[in-house]
């Protein structure tokens, strides 16, 4: 491992307290449509149909100024109502496991954390770190200031969408 790998954040957790059920707040972390009126990056989601082996599946549309990205991205855990998490690929390159965790503090607050983690390692991470560069206009040390940023946006906008009423969430149009 370089010595600027060493240094490198690979890693990020963001937390915020809501008032509402595990329950509530997890149908709407599960629901990868919702997250284009959360996350300043995600301009929509797409669902897949699930493999044969019961897997799920979603494309997420990415936005950051004027460049637009695709991801895949797979559902690998969904514990209702505790844990939603998902690997993003680009390519094939794994790129991230993003989680959400759920858990009641008392009868009427819950506690939702968002967790990052960063898979661009070895030979394949350089393609990756490139292509980030190159596509989303991000390096490694760009990428961890841009995702804490959005992870305290998207858990921000999740905490007003729970607690204050009429507040509407904007989906991109599901062809399926």
């Amino acid at each position: 491992m370089s010595a600027d790998a060493s240094r490198r954040t690979w890693e990020l957790v963001e937390s915020v307290l809501v008032t509402a059920s595990p329950e509530t707040v997890f149908g709407m972390v599960a629901d990868p449509r919702l997250m284009a009126g959360f996350s300043p990056e995600c301009a929509g989601v797409l669902r897949l149909p699930s493999t044969g082996r019961g897997r799920r599946w979603f494309l997420g549309l990415n936005r950051r100024g004027p460049r637009l990205w695709l991801t895949l991205c797979r559902v690998t855990r969904a514990v209702p109502p505790r844990e939603f998490a998902y690997r993003v690929s680009v390519f094939g390159l794994p790129l991230a496991d993003w989680e959400y965790r759920v858990e009641a503090v008392d009868e009427r607050t819950t506690r939702v954390t968002e967790h990052w983690r960063d898979l661009r390692r070895g030979p394949a991470g350089r393609v990756g770190d490139a292509l980030g560069v190159l596509v989303a206009g991000t390096g490694p040390a760009d990428r961890v200031r841009v995702n804490r940023s959005g992870m305290r946006t998207t858990l921000s906008r999740l905490k007003t969408a729970l607690e204050e009423p009429g507040t509407t969430i904007p989906l991109l149009q599901e062809h399926s």
